[in-house]
């Protein structure tokens, strides 16, 4: 049986998606096979990788990838995360045979209580998403 692909989509690629390839890998077990990018990467946030330690899972070994290093393949789903900050900033991605909208906060402007809230929200989210048995996103 072969792995749900999913593509998590930030602006920078530094927090939001980078926590939600992270629960999606250390939750989704051997079903999914996660990934994320941005439009404008930069590099992963300390905090992200502190706030996601906190829970056990290790994403300092992420990088901040472009949009473009995942053209031309084809993903199960693709989750866009921006949320209102900067309105119309959310990267698109050709070649998903489903969208999905989950809007969060950039928690990148805040502290690690900001990145811990994101941090639970994305889990219940992917949880209540992709993680019941039922699901079919």
């Amino acid at each position: 049986m072969s792995k749900v692909r999913v593509l998590f989509l930030c602006t920078h690629n530094s927090a939001r998606s980078q926590m939600a390839e992270g629960l999606l890998r250390a939750l989704g077990g051997d079903r999914y096979e996660a990934a994320s990018a941005g439009h404008v990467p930069t590099q992963v946030h300390p905090l992200a990788v502190q706030a996601m330690a906190e829970v056990g899972i290790d994403i300092s070994h992420h990088r901040a990838k472009s949009v473009a290093e995942f053209l031309g393949q084809t993903f199960d789903y693709v989750v866009t995360l921006c949320g209102p900050e900067v309105p119309g900033s959310c990267p698109f991605f050709p070649g998903a045979k489903r969208y999905l909208h989950a809007p969060f906060p950039d928690p990148a402007q805040g502290g690690l209580e900001d990145f811990r809230r994101v941090r639970d929200s994305l889990r219940a989210w992917i949880a209540a998403t992709f993680l019941k048995e039922d699901s079919d996103a």
